[in-house]
């Protein structure tokens, strides 16, 4: 078995043989060393409810350090966190997706380990003919519901025995792991072993025994809820995942489909481009299968853009993920040589992008000096009080929450700027008392700027922030959410969008949610509104129109009752126009009260004051299928985001309409 072979029948040398960099390296590296800031200690912490798993970066050719660098076996499996509580078991895909019912065995095996709690991670494989993971054989055992042949190679401990060990370096945190299980933990369970070898020999025999590569390791790195170049990938060939866009048609005796046709999501527009086909590496099982799964996607829209040219094809929602070896990149960003490797289950098409792997020298630099725990760098505006748990569900602290709002503020301070804007703050955390905030008394939030009081008559300024330090500032000052107004403050008396904000009463299943967000958009198609789209980050979903500052706020309010009461009257089964948890037992309730004056609806990016922290995200309409959750992003990794931003709102402004034509439509008349 793969597990007793030691290190030596993986290499073929000791580490007494392994080749050494010139000596101007090892001297720079150790000089890189000496200023790095020492590891912390392990310390006391409460188990998180939720993590998010450390990334690797895929490199281009090993470091110029190899003392530096500890190298495991890169498996062709599935990520997979698990977390122990009390005997209690919970596993988690790299997306949060719970698992567990799917793998009792594997449940069973790790509520046996001597811990109280702990957040363990790996990936989990089933073996094939020659021992090595066999990809295609993991996705039938689930297909199949025969999960007990599965294996979790585990490779990092990052909360163990009451303590959280992510700032330990990853060698320390693997000698607990490995005490924690023993000599012969529960089968289904093993240790990833780690090679201090030369990179190079390790990935050769790597490619020997039929595995996808290797995974370095920098020897002094704490765990990070991130992609890092502290831990990289090396590949025997090129392979990643793409989304399935379409298929064509089978020839000659085939059955099912001839090729699917791929693509990536582009890093700037993130629109679907297309980048070749793969129709190579399927059985007859396979192909049955997969084309089950194609026609249940089946579109006459094309999800690629621009539509490849002289391609005749069935288009497919791109909901799918195919992992695809290939022999390399054309000058057209096209894909050679194509194999299908199989379907993941695990990645959200969304998500994909072209992996393009970072030179040597980029890894040998490092990262960017970043605090602990994800706050990427000093701020501007000091934290009080920063390991302040203020979310017991997550583990989040006061100082995680300022580091979110200052990585996330250019995206943002897109939708405050301008706009007043209202805060609740919550000075015991999550599940404590809200106070929510309209206006100030006098100067108390560094950065926050208060309007002329002329604009709400009779009471105090209101707020407005328009800067980054605005934002720290309200962060310091307990603030967990930031609302704002359908208007801007120049113009306060008119609105420039209105909000629909879908309200799921008792009862009402996530799929329900989806239906009736696409309901209340085809109404708005056919009334010649556009229509945007964003989690809520709690429950619903939010709808966004914008509109022309023509109407006061009685109107466009009195307007967008109108538009509710219509689908509650159109749709009663899946609508109500009454608010009140009696009224939408099974139901939305559309909540169009948010269009009055001194009405706010959360903000964009902003996180939200539950268990989870969950956070606001704008949306495309075409990911409204595979959204999982209004609070799928949070705090913790909300992140993975930012690479596409604000840009599925990119449009928004050029796209205001007037609504004398739409309330003609619907026969609304202004009192």
């Amino acid at each position: 078995m793969l597990e007793e072979q030691p290190a030596s029948v993986l290499t073929g040398r000791g580490v007494d043989e392994v080749d050494q960099p010139p000596k101007k390296k090892v001297k720079k590296t150790v000089k890189k060393a000496a200023v790095k800031k020492e590891a912390v200690a392990a310390k006391k912490a409460a188990l998180p409810a939720t993590l998010q798993p450390q990334l690797a970066t895929l490199a281009a050719s090993p470091p110029a350090s190899p003392g530096d660098w500890l190298y495991e076996l890169k498996f062709d499996g599935y990520r997979l966190l698990a977390r122990i509580d009390k005997g209690k078991v919970r596993c988690f895909t790299r997306n949060g997706h719970d698992w567990t019912a799917k793998l009792p065995a594997l449940a069973k095996a790790l509520a046996q380990l001597k811990t109280d709690a702990a957040w363990l991670d790996g990936e989990i494989t089933v073996e094939g003919e020659n021992g090595a993971p066999d990809f295609q054989a993991l996705q039938n055992a689930f297909d199949r519901g025969a999960t007990s042949a599965i294996v979790y190679w585990l490779f990092d401990a990052p909360f163990l025995g009451g303590e959280d060990l992510r700032d330990m370096p990853v060698e320390e945190r693997r000698a607990r792991l490995a005490k924690l299980l023993g000599k012969r933990p529960p089968a289904p369970l093993r240790l990833s072993e780690a090679f201090d070898a030369s990179p190079r020999d390790l990935l050769a025999s790597s490619a020997r025994i039929g595995f996808e590569g290797i995974v370095g390791k920098r020897k002094d790195s704490a765990y990070v809820s991130r992609r890092s170049p502290d831990w990289i990938k090396l590949k025997n060939q090129q392979r990643q995942e793409f989304v399935i866009g379409g298929f064509t048609a089978p020839k000659g005796s085939r059955a099912g489909f001839g090729a699917l046709l791929l693509g990536v999501h582009d890093e700037a527009t993130g629109r679907l481009r297309y980048c070749g086909n793969v129709g190579t590496g399927f059985d007859a099982n396979r192909l049955a299968d997969i084309k089950a799964k194609l026609d249940k996607l089946a579109t006459d829209d094309c999800p690629f853009t621009p539509v490849p040219r002289g391609v005749k094809a069935q288009w497919v929602k791109p909901a799918l993920v195919a992992e695809v070896s290939f022999g390399e990149w054309t000058r057209e960003d096209r894909v050679r040589q194509a194999v299908f490797q199989g379907l993941r289950a695990d990645k959200p098409a969304r998500d994909i992008r072209r992996e393009r792997p970072k030179a040597a020298s980029e890894i040998d630099a490092g990262p960017e000096p970043e605090q602990t725990k994800g706050e990427a760098k000093p701020m501007a505006l000091k934290i009080t009080h920063a390991d302040r748990v203020i979310d017991k569900h997550s583990g989040i602290t006061k100082g995680q929450l300022a580091a979110y709002y200052d990585s996330v503020a250019t995206l943002m301070l897109a939708h405050l700027r301008g706009r007043p804007v209202s805060l609740v703050r919550a000075p015991e955390g999550v599940g404590g008392e809200l106070f929510f905030q309209k206006h100030l008394q006098n100067r108390e939030i560094p950065g926050v700027r208060l309007l002329d009081p002329a604009l709400d008559p009779g009471h105090e300024p209101l707020l407005q922030i328009d800067t980054k330090t605005g934002l720290l500032g309200a962060a310091q000052m307990n603030v967990i959410e930031l609302h704002t107004w359908n208007a801007t403050s120049r113009n306060i008396g008119k609105p420039d969008r209105m909000t629909f904000d879908l309200d799921p009463g008792e009862g009402v299943a996530w799929q329900q949610i989806q239906e009736a967000a696409m309901l209340v958009r085809t109404l708005l198609d056919e009334l010649g509104l556009p229509s945007f789209l964003k989690t809520s980050g709690g429950k619903g979903l939010h709808v966004v129109v914008p509109v022309r500052r023509q109407y006061d706020w009685d109107t466009v309010k009195g307007f967008s009752q109108a538009v509710v009461a219509h689908l509650a009257e159109t749709i009663p089964s899946r609508f109500v126009a009454k608010s009140g948890p009696r009224n939408r037992v099974g139901k939305v309730f559309v909540d169009y009260l948010r269009n009055g004056f001194g009405a706010t609806t959360v903000s964009a990016w902003s996180a939200r004051s539950r268990p989870g922290l969950g956070v606001s995200v704008p949306l495309g309409w075409d990911e409204l299928a595979v959204l999982t959750s209004a609070d799928q992003w949070n705090v913790g990794n909300a992140a993975e985001r930012f690479g596409i931003g604000n840009k599925p709102w990119d449009v928004m402004e050029r796209s205001r309409k007037g609504l004398a034509p739409a309330m003609k439509l619907l026969g609304y008349s202004i009192k």
